[in-house]
Order: C-alpha cells, then sequence, then structure tokens
C-alpha cells in the first residue's frame, strides 16, 4: 500500500477521475459525502485528531484515493 502512495502513475489516475466520480449520476449523493463531510472537517477543524500528526492536504489526498478506489469498485468506471 505505500509504495502505491507513492506512485506518480497512482496519484495520476486519482487526479483524472475524483472529478468525473463526484460528478456521475451513478454515484450516490451519499458516498460523494463519504468524501466531502470528513475533508471538509478536517480542513476547519484539524485540531480535532491531534494525536495524528498529517497536514490537510495529505487527509484529502488520502480521502481521494479511498474515494476513486471505492466508488470504481462499486459502480464501474463512469
Amino acid at each position: 500500500m505505500w509504495k502505491r502512495l507513492w506512485s506518480l502513475r497512482h496519484w495520476g489516475h486519482v487526479f483524472r477521475r475524483i472529478i468525473p466520480l463526484l460528478r456521475s449520476p451513478k454515484v450516490p449523493i451519499g458516498e460523494k459525502l463519504l468524501f466531502f463531510v470528513p475533508a471538509l472537517v478536517y480542513w476547519i477543524m484539524p485540531d480535532a485528531l491531534p494525536f495524528i500528526p498529517l497536514d490537510d492536504i495529505a487527509v484529502t489526498m488520502l480521502l481521494m484515493t479511498w474515494f476513486t478506489d471505492r466508488a470504481e469498485r462499486k459502480y464501474g468506471a463512469t
């Protein structure tokens, strides 16, 4: 898993797929909120998780990876 997170190919895929997946009518709004709500909460209140020393952008990128993997697995390529 860690090797994949350092891969430029992986991040290229994530950045190409995140917007189409968020715009897709195949992906329910509840699934989209599973990405938006944690990211928004962490951007607004980063001190809510004081024992996890991650930057805001790192949390957002990890959520992007999780969301794209989950949405593509459940709803296919859109």
